[in-house]
């Protein structure tokens, strides 16, 4: 990858102001604590702190910077072919209910950043579910009808905006877009408004669920609060093993301007060509900033060099005037049952709570679980409260193929990656990194920087203990079992790990 070639920041996070939160340094009462300031954790907060409770937000790093800064930002219920499978697994019923969810969440965030006077760059756009290859035709064709069905505002066409024909596309209207960072840098504004509280650079670390629950810090705090929602993406806390149930996968997305006449004015996603996502953002001078996601993998594995170079050759390919500007990846969890996981953290939690598993449609998702999550600790109920149960058993058990799929590769991994054979430290050219043999037998991650020091750590992540690998396009030690990673000097940069890696001597 040439040096223009190289993954910058997200558009996102350089173009919304960096408001900044103090760290928590000193014990703390609160009703409810929220772990995560991304959209699922300030949209609960936001919706709690609304509704009377106190309110204390415990953010690792900063505030809508990590899986929501990095996002495409789609906010729509179509989530590119889930109707029908949902018809088939949870019945008609069961899919009325995500649909009605998801399309609530929008016109929540539509009436959140009316109310706020939130600048955003909101548009509202159809979404599209398109294939060009005519043996999927059907396929589209009972997504559509489904989708219809589940009460969302769905055809399925022949014609889109997009540069290239398709063989068939899901349209649904009245859908949107926006700038997460915007609309949720105002959120955090708002809610320390109304006498909620943010602190970054706060690392949790215990979870006593007592009563009251009690919150230990890396820095020595304790926080006692009534209730506490897991809001970390892939959950910190996780005694109802939802790890096992969860398949993480990382994204990448190429960014740049366009003339504003060859938007394709919509949000399109297809599941072909390992995945390509289509969308455009406001931008100046009479252009439109045309974002592309796709080449999803499994962290810690495949070759994100080459992967950003397809995405960026495709992208350039059916947009020719298109002016590359911002590469960065993402990362999500899908959960091996379809729907998302939003209420209690397991069987006998009283007051902690969990939001995991968006599938990559965070948006939405984010926004429906902090009006449920809220709406349970005040005592309301939802009708689709059931749905996203993280206790549910009978479509667990249903699609047991996926969980048992998602295991055996976590198993792999987990022997396989120590059978693999290991490079000569003195192959590493500046800037790599890689898993080597220290004694014969010991793992060590190492990597060498730009000035040719070399850094090295255990290979083994502090989550469950499978061996990491680098991300030479990102510069990052990811886990591939569960989706830790890690900078080169070792601290975590995404959980589920809350723990740096170790330090070795080479």
């Amino acid at each position: 990858m040439s040096e223009k070639q190289q993954v910058s920041s997200s558009y996102w996070m350089e173009t919304a102001p960096d408001g900044r939160h103090p760290a928590l340094t000193e014990d703390l009462d609160v009703d409810v604590a929220v772990i995560g300031a991304g959209i699922a954790g300030l949209s609960t907060a936001w919706e709690l702190t609304r509704a009377g409770r106190s309110v204390a937000v415990l953010e690792a790093g900063r505030v809508a910077a990590g899986v929501t800064g990095h996002t495409t930002a789609k906010v729509t219920a179509l989530h590119t072919l889930v109707y029908d499978k949902l018809r088939r697994t949870r019945g008609p019923e069961g899919a009325r209910l995500y649909a009605r969810s998801q399309s609530e969440a929008i016109e929540r965030a539509a009436g959140i950043a009316g109310e706020l006077g939130i600048d955003c760059d909101w548009e509202a756009r159809d979404a599209y579910t398109y294939a060009c290859d005519p043996g999927r035709v059907d396929e589209l064709r009972a997504e559509a009808r489904a989708a219809a069905e589940a009460g969302l505002p769905a055809a399925f066409v022949e014609e889109t905006g997009l540069p290239f024909p398709v063989a068939g596309a899901v349209r649904v209207t009245g859908q949107a877009q926006f700038h997460p960072r915007k609309y949720l840098l105002a959120l955090a504004a708002d809610l320390v408004e109304h006498g909620g509280r943010i602190f970054e650079d706060t690392t949790v670390l215990g979870l006593d669920e007592g009563e009251p629950c009690r919150l230990s810090t890396r820095a020595g705090a304790t926080v006692r609060a009534r209730d506490v929602v897991v809001a970390t993406h892939y959950p910190i806390f996780d005694r109802a093993l939802l790890f096992t149930r969860l398949t993480p996968k990382r994204e990448l997305v190429v960014a740049g301007t366009i003339p504003a006449d060859q938007d394709p004015d919509g949000m399109f996603i297809t599941p072909d060509e390992n995945t390509r996502s289509v969308r455009t953002a406001p931008y100046d001078g009479g252009r439109r900033l045309l974002i592309v996601t796709g080449e999803h993998f499994t962290p810690g594995t495949g070759d994100p060099r080459a992967a950003f170079e397809r995405l960026t050759a495709w992208a350039v390919e059916h947009f020719p005037d298109l002016d590359v500007t911002n590469r960065w990846a993402t990362q999500d969890n899908s959960p091996t049952d379809t729907v998302p996981m939003v209420g209690p953290l397991h069987p006998g939690a009283r007051h902690a709570y969990v939001a995991t598993g968006f599938g990559g449609w965070g948006m939405t998702g984010g926004i429906m679980a902090g009006s449920l999550l809220a709406a349970q600790i005040t005592g309301e109920q939802r009708e689709w409260s059931g749905l996203y149960d993280p206790r549910r058993l009978k479509p667990a058990v249903r699609e047991a193929p996926s969980f048992l799929k998602t295991q055996a590769k976590v198993a792999g991994h987990f022997v396989g990656d120590r059978l693999r054979p290991a490079p000569p430290v003195e192959s590493l050219p500046p800037g790599e990194g890689a898993v080597v043999r220290a004694d014969g037998h010991h793992r060590l991650a190492v990597y060498r920087d730009d000035d040719g020091n070399l850094h090295s750590f255990s290979a083994r992540c502090t989550h469950l203990g499978c061996l990491v690998a680098f991300n030479s396009a990102e510069r990052a030690w990811e886990c591939p079992c569960h989706g830790s990673r890690f900078d080169t000097d070792g601290k975590v940069i995404q959980g589920p790990a809350t723990k740096p890696l170790e330090q070795r001597d080479l």
